[in-house]
């Protein structure tokens, strides 16, 4: 008569271990894939485990040293380690209660040493004690922390509008600077303009002027050299009494009629000579120094 044996298969999927008791000991850790079971001896699968990296996504509501309130919510990505699954297996009956409580533990020990504004700047350093905390405790019951994100920071509505308006008026204000630093520059560049304008214009009446003289100068000489006996007075006012006719004569030919007074006869134009005779002296003399 031969013994009788009784075998059970099992079979683990990949990714997850599972928890082998024998008459309701631990006895061995299951890898993926075909396992096989003596009911006759006492054993049997007494659970799975996933390996797989978890996420647990914890909200926080404390206070910063400045007495704000803050929700920070934060993302732990945690997972069994395959060799000390026995130990998350019996010694956790629920792992993300356990995270949840150490996460809100550090987290209001470390934000109500800081304010608002090193709260945003040090937000890595607050995931890193936090971080620090958990595997050393998790590591004890079989699990280990992945990585801890501070995915944001969530202040009071109110504090938040007021944050909003205090940048807004920075900003405003920064405006304003380099609006009246642009007026400034182009008023400058304006005066600048202006004035290299009317030295421009001025240089350009004086050479006109300077041409004007050289040309009646030389026509005084040219008339003296052609006709015997002539002075150049007499040469200058004849010259004037042209071009005073010859202007008259464009103010009656305008299209544009316009009635103009102009002082006339003989002792007008021998004024107008001297005047124009003086003017010629004080350029030259203007010239010469």
């Amino acid at each position: 008569m031969g013994n009788a044996s009784c075998v059970f298969v099992g079979c683990v999927d990949q990714a997850s271990v599972g928890i082998v008791e024998k008459w309701g000991r631990f006895e061995k850790l299951a890898q993926p894939g075909l396992n096989f079971f003596n009911p006759c001896a006492g054993q049997y699968l007494a659970g799975l485990l996933s390996t797989r990296i978890q996420s647990l996504e914890v909200k926080i509501e404390t206070k910063t040293k400045d007495n704000v309130f803050v929700q920070i919510i934060s993302s732990i990505q945690y997972r069994v380690i395959k060799q000390s699954a026995d130990d998350a297996f019996y010694e956790l009956q629920n792992p993300a209660e356990q995270i949840q409580a150490y996460v809100f533990d550090v987290v209001r020990a470390q934000v109500p040493r800081m304010t608002l504004d090193q709260l945003f700047e040090q937000k890595d350093e607050v995931a890193k004690t936090v971080l620090d905390e958990l595997e050393k405790v998790m590591g004890e019951y079989g699990y280990t922390i992945e990585h801890i994100l501070m995915v944001d920071i969530i202040p009071d509505p109110s504090v938040r509008r007021a944050m909003n308006e205090i940048n807004a008026a920075q900003r405003f204000q920064l405006a304003s600077v380099y609006k009246g630093e642009a007026d400034k520059i182009l008023q400058v560049k304006k005066a600048e303009a202006e004035a290299e304008a009317k030295y421009l214009g001025g240089v350009g009446v004086a050479r006109q002027r300077q041409a004007i003289t050289d040309g009646l100068r030389e026509n005084i000489l040219n008339f003296s050299h052609t006709v015997e006996g002539a002075s150049a007075k007499e040469v200058m006012d004849l010259i004037m009494i042209t071009q005073y006719f010859d202007t008259i004569k464009d103010l009656g030919s305008s299209s544009n009629n316009t009635t103009v007074f102009i002082p006339h006869g003989p002792g007008h134009i021998r004024d107008i000579g001297d005047q124009i005779r003086n003017g010629l002296m004080e350029a030259k003399a203007g010239t010469s120094g």
